[in-house]
């Protein structure tokens, strides 16, 4: 039967913002792809007259990630209005005093980072995939797969009753990657029991190219800039309880926006107005090994992380980066890009890494979370110490940044 199925070196589930990132760093080569994502992103438009026409997803592109996708061709596609460079940071604490702040000029660099909506990433990403000579766009799903056959290809089944083989299956469908699950991966995750309201909001005061953070017990709030319009208009990561998340969707919008005022202490003066809220549960997710013969996976299908520092795109571009590396490099040595040794080769390159992130994170979680007086006076004197210290705190954001 797999003898006369459609056949691909690679295929890739997913077309996200990461799983075609993947495929155009493979694009033009000697490697056959089919990239099956059923949804097409249509250009965004241009001008963004209301909180409205703000995608509700953005995301915090490191410069190591914009160099990545400088060197694919995508970053110059994506509109310079609709890009978000941020100067500053400041983060502190809702229990006490310490605060932390951070500049650009500190480190003599031009930003921080840049804040994108996740459609203008993917709509630049897809279209220089429209455009490789060897990547085939499959516009479907996938119903299910086969293990893989004595030849070492894997069959992929699709809901049109196509069917395909490929050395190479890669997950890129998310952190419900059914890839991970038809592929049996062992996967270790635990529930915040938080969710992340999701939004883009108007100000009465300017944002000042700043990205700011207020750590709650409840969870963070994070403000993040966003250019398009004016410089009063910020999308919002805001991490809360189920109950109080609950409550806060129920609210109409006046009244969003006055208790979004409170949480985040009017730094910024009045919350004007919101655009559509929405929200998603917040999971630690990873998966115990990337990699089985004849299958990978990338981002959030890999590992899930909390959004508190906004690492988790960036996690998944320098996925994309290793891996496309190792299938290049397999390509030119004529080996089976499903080779386990090859794709084993990705994981002790990613794996690591991914973990000290993770870790990080659910640390400074647990840290903030913290209602002990003692924990929560330590805590604000360390915030301090540290926001003085501006050779370990220029270490810390280059880290963050991918330059070191």
């Amino acid at each position: 039967m797999t003898d006369c199925l459609d056949s691909y070196q690679v295929v890739i589930v997913g077309g996200g913002m990461v799983g075609t990132a993947l495929a155009a760093a493979l694009a033009n080569s000697d490697i056959s792809i089919a990239l099956i994502e059923p949804n097409k992103v249509q250009e965004p438009a241009q001008q963004r007259v209301n909180c409205a026409d703000f995608d509700t997803r953005v995301s915090a592109i490191t410069a190591q990630s914009e160099a990545l996708l400088t060197q694919l061709g995508v970053w110059p596609r994506i509109s310079e209005q609709t890009k978000s460079p941020y100067q500053g940071m400041t983060v502190w604490d809702a229990e006490g005093t310490g605060e932390v702040n951070f500049h650009a000029s500190e480190l003599h660099v031009p930003c921080l980072g840049t804040i994108v909506e996740n459609r203008e990433v993917v709509w630049a990403l897809q279209n220089v995939v429209e455009h490789a000579s060897n990547i085939h766009i499959i516009r479907d799903y996938v119903s299910h797969i086969e293990n893989q056959n004595e030849q070492g290809f894997t069959p992929v089944f699709l809901a049109s009753k196509t069917a395909l083989k490929t050395q190479l299956l890669i997950g890129a469908d998310g952190a419900l990657s059914r890839i991970k699950q038809w592929g049996e991966f062992a996967n270790c995750e635990w529930d915040y029991e938080h969710q992340a309201i999701v939004a883009t909001i108007e100000l009465e005061h300017s944002h000042q190219l700043t990205a700011w953070q207020r750590f709650r017990p409840e969870g963070p709030l994070a403000l993040l800039p966003l250019a398009a319009g004016n410089d009063k208009t910020c999308s919002i990561v805001w991490s809360t309880n189920d109950e109080e998340c609950q409550q806060l969707l129920a609210l109409d919008d006046e009244a969003f926006c006055q208790q979004l005022g409170l949480a985040f202490e009017h730094r910024l003066g009045k919350v004007l107005s919101v655009g559509p809220r929405a929200a998603f549960p917040l999971r630690q997710r990873h998966a115990k090994n990337y990699v089985v013969p004849g299958i990978a996976l990338v981002g959030d299908a890999a590992h899930t992380i909390h959004p508190l520092a906004g690492q988790g795109v960036n996690l998944g571009f320098k996925d994309v980066a290793a891996l496309s590396e190792e299938l290049l490099r397999a390509k030119q040595l004529n080996l089976n890009l499903g080779g386990l040794e090859i794709l084993q080769r990705y994981q002790r390159r990613r794996q690591g890494d991914n973990l000290l992130m993770m870790s990080a994170m659910e640390g400074f979680k647990r840290l903030f979370a913290a209602e002990q007086p003692m924990i929560r006076l330590l805590r604000n004197q360390g915030m301090r110490l540290f926001n003085r210290a501006s050779a370990i705190k220029q270490h810390v954001v280059m880290q963050a940044m991918g330059l070191k």
